[in-house]
């Protein structure tokens, strides 16, 4: 026996002796291990799989920990990493529409009794600066401008900053003359506006599909406005005004806004642009009446509540906006259109318990139609991208023209 394995060169034994398969494979010419490798290929090392286990979950771990931010590594700490940026997405959601529903009820409940939307409007972006202003002084820069801006970024930012001004006036005015639930349901008409903008401005075609998911929102928005008790013109056209200004905004944002600035920081400086459009708005549109009315508002409700309902309603306004930007840098476009659908559904409901609201059979319908239509649209939107005009050709022998 010991002849015979000194003159082959392979232990005829193999499985008496010792030798790991991986040491027996190197020890073969490459012919051998040719001949033998369907058979050796079957052999694996004898690790126990308790060894192994640990060694991939912990490496899985690490890898998944270099990919979260500040904030879902520390709540990663609690549910661990896999769930961690979805606990996250959802907590933020979750505080927009809290943030959201909480500036709805309290912004009617303050025109109740101060019926003065441009002041509303203005004090909204005014507390939103001085909270800006204030959380930067101290630091926390990510949670305000985080930077300065050149000339040209501010340029990019102070268009849809305008529009987000403009929009935000006249949203007020709505809110002012109307029920909540009629000046939300005119708003589903906005992706209408969007559609044509993008067309004129961007040269978009929007395709056959998602033109036709229109037809069900503006058939519900006329089925709800002709059903609503509290209905009239200003509150109608104010609300259509902030659809337009709002569908400049989205379009302009597009085609112009700045990419180096995170969410936060865009929205703090389009609270700053906002202020300088608002306030001598303001003072134009209602200035001449303002001090009687803040005095006819603080012996309606008292002068602390007075106060504190305007600083509130600021804040409110400022953070639902801010955790609106910063839910749509964790999520697509789609589905933050489709979380925008369900907190209107959220905001029309808490005003109709809030407020004892009288909601017809008409109206309730035409908004189930309107808020089913822009869910279609955001759907529709998602499956069939908007087709952009081809450039012109370039004139023969020359370069082609530059882009405006």
């Amino acid at each position: 026996m010991a002849t015979l394995t000194s003159r082959v060169g392979v232990p005829v034994a193999v499985g008496r002796r010792p030798v790991a398969p991986v040491a027996l494979l190197g020890s073969l010419p490459i012919r051998s291990s040719q001949v033998l490798g369907s058979r050796l290929s079957a052999v694996k090392p004898v690790v126990p799989l308790r060894s192994r286990q640990p060694v991939t979950v912990k490496a899985q771990a690490a890898d998944a920990a270099k990919e979260l931010d500040g904030l879902e590594t520390a709540v990663s700490k609690v549910v661990g990493v896999k769930l961690a940026p979805t606990v996250v997405t959802l907590t933020f959601i979750a505080i927009w529409y809290a943030l959201n529903i909480g500036f709805n009820l309290l912004n009617k409940t303050i025109f109740k009794y101060f019926p003065f939307p441009y002041t509303v409007s203005t004090i909204h972006v005014v507390v939103g600066l001085v909270y800006c202003v204030l959380v930067y002084a101290i630091g926390l820069k990510g949670w305000s401008f985080g930077r300065p801006v050149t000339k040209q970024e501010f340029k990019n930012i102070f268009g849809p900053a305008a529009m987000h001004a403009v929009g935000h006036v006249a949203a007020n005015i709505s809110f002012a003359a109307v029920a909540i639930s009629l000046t939300h349901t005119v708003k589903t008409l906005e992706p209408a506006f969007n559609v044509v903008l993008s067309q004129l401005i961007l040269g978009e075609a929007t395709p056959p599909p998602v033109l036709l998911s229109l037809v069900p929102i503006m058939f519900g928005v006329a089925l709800a406005s002709a059903g609503e008790l509290s209905f009239n013109w200003t509150g109608f056209l104010t609300a259509m005004a902030s659809n337009l200004t709002f569908g400049f905004r989205a379009v302009w944002s597009k085609k112009a806004m700045t990419k180096t600035l995170d969410g936060t920081a865009v929205y703090a400086y389009t609270t700053l642009i906002s202020v300088l459009i608002c306030l001598p708005w303001a003072l134009i549109a209602e200035g001449s009446t303002l001090v009687e009315g803040c005095k006819a508002a603080v012996a309606k409700v008292g002068a602390t509540r007075f106060y504190t309902d305007l600083f509130m309603v600021g804040m409110l306004y400022h953070l639902y906006n801010q955790f609106a930007f910063n839910t749509l840098e964790r999520v697509s476009p789609v589905s933050h259109g489709v979380c925008n659908v369900v907190k209107r559904v959220a905001i029309i409901g808490s005003s109709v318990v809030f407020f004892n609201q009288v909601l017809t059979t008409q109206a309730l319908v035409g908004t189930v139609i309107a808020l089913a239509g822009t869910w279609l649209y955001t759907d529709l939107s998602s499956k069939h991208k908007p087709h952009k005009k081809s450039p012109p050709p370039a004139p023969s022998g020359g370069a082609a023209p530059a882009a405006a």
